[in-house]
């Protein structure tokens, strides 16, 4: 096969397969043609390998729709924490503790027999639902998927716990969790005061 290139008009050299510089299927061994594979990335990869496990205690982080901050609004943040606070969203599981931050929602849930994903997708359609009869949002406040993190045996509750509600500490958003009104733990006591 001839080409030319500026004007000059040579031969193009076979290639180590057999070709002109081409690759095609009848003529290249079967590696070449295989296209590298990647790990996945985005929300398929955070669903693969997802488990749930009845009794399993999970760190779970869900976003609002391009890290917005909606619930950097008083009026959405206390429509979603109402609805994050009321047992009935969330089936058999156990909401153990949680924070709302302006941008994203923290949870420390301990599952029942219910897959974690049918109980997320819940808590999130149930928010979605306050926020739109409220008239404080059109579309869809939360990202697609979630975050979760299935605490080992040998992780302590009350210490993941204690990172969930200082979240708003350490984003300067308040000088104490007490001051900070959009979170709550099952290890408060009757007089509110934290025993975390």
């Amino acid at each position: 096969m001839w080409i030319r290139s500026k004007g000059i008009a040579r031969e193009r050299a076979p290639t180590e397969f057999g070709g002109t510089g081409r690759l095609h299927a009848h003529n290249a061994p079967r590696h070449a043609l295989a296209m590298r594979t990647f790990p996945a990335t985005g929300h398929s990869a955070l669903r693969r390998g997802r488990i749930s496990l009845p009794g399993q205690v999970y760190l779970i982080t869900a976003t609002t729709r391009h890290r917005q901050l909606l619930f950097g609004d008083h009026a959405a943040a206390h429509a979603a924490s109402r609805v994050i606070h009321t047992r009935d969203h969330w089936g058999d599981a156990q909401l153990l503790a949680w924070v709302l931050m302006p941008d994203h929602w923290h949870g420390l849930l301990e599952l029942g027999a219910e897959p974690l994903e049918r109980v997320v997708a819940r808590v999130k359609a149930a928010v979605s639902r306050a926020l739109h009869a409220s008239g404080l949002v059109e579309g869809t406040p939360w990202d697609r998927s979630f975050h979760d993190h299935a605490l080992r045996r040998d992780e302590d509750m009350r210490r993941a716990a204690r990172y969930i509600v200082g979240n708003p500490v350490r984003a300067g958003l308040a000088d104490s969790a007490l001051l900070y009104p959009y979170w709550n733990a099952v290890w408060l006591d009757d007089s509110d005061t934290p025993s975390l």
